[in-house]
């Protein structure tokens, strides 16, 4: 494995506490889609699942091809930005659907 920049090791923690949030908004939704059973529902679940796969495909490109982001400085705070937006976007959602 490449060393990895704090960039990217910050980008890694945040895809982590993605799927942690991604994963806890989903069993909402699936109690809620259970007691409900709306459309909305579902789809939130979908929207769920898509991105934490896409938070466990990002973190497997972390570990095992962090050399695509080694020689410039520029892409790992690109990555770290679009983590922590995410981040803070599913945050909200965590939140919001919590109360």
């Amino acid at each position: 494995m490449a060393s990895m920049t704090t960039y990217l090791t910050v980008a890694t923690v945040l895809s982590g506490l993605n799927i942690l949030l991604l994963v806890l908004l989903g069993r909402v939704w699936v109690r809620n889609y259970r007691q409900f059973g709306t459309p909305l529902t579902l789809g939130l679940l979908g929207f769920a699942v898509v991105l934490a796969v896409e938070n466990l495909v990002a973190l497997a490109f972390f570990f095992s091809m962090g050399m695509l982001y080694a020689d410039s400085a520029t892409a790992q705070l690109a990555v770290l930005a679009m983590r922590g937006l995410q981040f803070v976007a599913v945050l909200f959602l965590t939140v919001v659907s919590m109360r």
